[in-house]
């Protein structure tokens, strides 16, 4: 009888009540991964306490690791001693990394999931050591790992032309929308509105406030809006505040719509579908996106979208949003003002946006990821 393949998965992201980007992916995609193939054993390395929810099926064997890796240098000890220990005494058949962290100190083979490259392209934005460590290893990871994993094009090519990686090494598979992304009635739209808005209409951002998610630009771009047409419509920011957001406060607290800008701060998932799907429109213009989840999201609600024409988030969007240019308050003001004023405009966006949502699901997502993976395991 054939031994069991074991799948060691780092899960150190699969944080109760705190699934952003790469917790989310990991949800989605190993929930899917681990009940799709009882014949695997999957051991989830976390690196505190878990929750039973993480545990999806009976071949799901959860691992705590110390120390809880959440710095540099507790990266260094969790990736390259704790797992590099665990992994060369156990020796699975593959280990799976959803955050593009790898471990360098073992032979077992490698799947990476790299989301994007951020840190090369706004090192502004993170602290030196943070930085440094990830220039450092980052690239060391993708050599090492069998095969990548990423979520666009975008990132795909990026990844090829920054750390010299042969294109065929690397999987598109793009992210989803979560089932609570959905239409709502009329009468739900104006319980949220009343609840959040005033009764009024709204542009809604989804995200944390950092300054690569530019929502400074966006909160000036809702004021010049605001200035030059007569709409009542409101601003709703949901996420939380990540670093760097005193720009953004100082930014609201000089604004003469600043009533009409409310910050929710973080809101549980099936709130949060309820009010991007109640909303006039998703406002999301990023500098720098590996992918782009919430405009999937706001066209999986029937909610037209204004995003960035930079990186990775045309390539999301399709033909099915407005694309501005994210430095250019003119461009995003005015984009705001078609969708509230063309009414044919706003209903062509929200057809092509049921059309482009059906390029991506979680169940796709797994799927891709599964068989990249499978190209690793059946090649060992």
């Amino acid at each position: 009888m054939s031994k069991r393949k074991a799948i060691a998965v780092n899960t150190r992201f699969l944080i109760k009540n705190n699934l952003e980007g790469i917790g989310l992916f990991t949800y989605e995609s190993l929930k899917r991964i681990t009940q799709a193939h009882p014949e695997i054993d999957f051991y989830f390395l976390f690196d505190r306490q878990f929750d039973s929810e993480f545990i999806f099926s009976e071949n799901v064997k959860p691992v705590v690791l110390f120390p809880q890796a959440r710095h540099p240098f507790l990266w260094y000890w969790w990736f390259e001693i704790s797992i590099a220990r665990w992994l060369n005494n156990n020796k699975p058949d593959l280990f799976l990394s959803t955050d593009g962290y790898g471990c360098l100190r073992s032979d077992v083979p490698q799947v990476l999931v790299a989301h994007d490259l951020a840190y090369e392209h706004f090192t502004d934005n993170v602290s030196f050591l943070i930085r440094d460590y990830l220039k450092y290893f980052m690239p060391r990871y993708a050599q090492k790992a069998k095969r990548l994993a990423t979520v666009s094009e975008f990132s795909k090519q990026d990844i090829v032309a920054r750390y010299k990686i042969a294109a065929d090494k690397i999987d598109v598979v793009y992210n989803g929308a979560k089932e609570v992304y959905q239409t709502v009635s009329e009468e739900v739209k104006q319980q949220v509105r009343t609840k959040y808005a005033d009764g009024k209409n709204y542009f809604i951002y989804v995200g944390s406030i950092h300054p690569r998610k530019n929502v400074k630009s966006l909160l000036l771009a809702f004021e010049k809006f605001k200035t030059e047409t007569n709409s009542d419509c409101q601003l709703l920011i949901v996420g939380r505040k990540a670093w760097d957001f005193k720009e953004v406060e100082e930014a609201h607290a000089q604004m003469n719509f600043k009533s009409e800008v409310k910050f929710l701060g973080h809101v549980p998932p099936n709130e949060l579908g309820q009010i991007v799907a109640s909303a006039f429109a998703m406002v999301y213009v990023s500098l720098f996106e590996g992918f782009g989840i919430p405009i999937v999201e706001a066209m999986s609600c029937g909610v037209p979208v204004i995003t960035s024409n930079v990186t990775s988030m045309p390539e999301a969007a399709g033909d099915a949003a407005l694309l501005v240019n994210p430095n250019s308050l003119v461009d995003i003001a005015a984009a705001m003002k078609r969708v509230v004023e063309d009414d044919s405009l706003r209903n062509s966006l929200i057809d092509k946006g049921k059309i482009q949502t059906q390029k991506f699901s979680w169940n796709l997502t797994a799927e891709k990821l599964w068989q990249c993976c499978e190209k690793v395991l059946n090649n060992a």
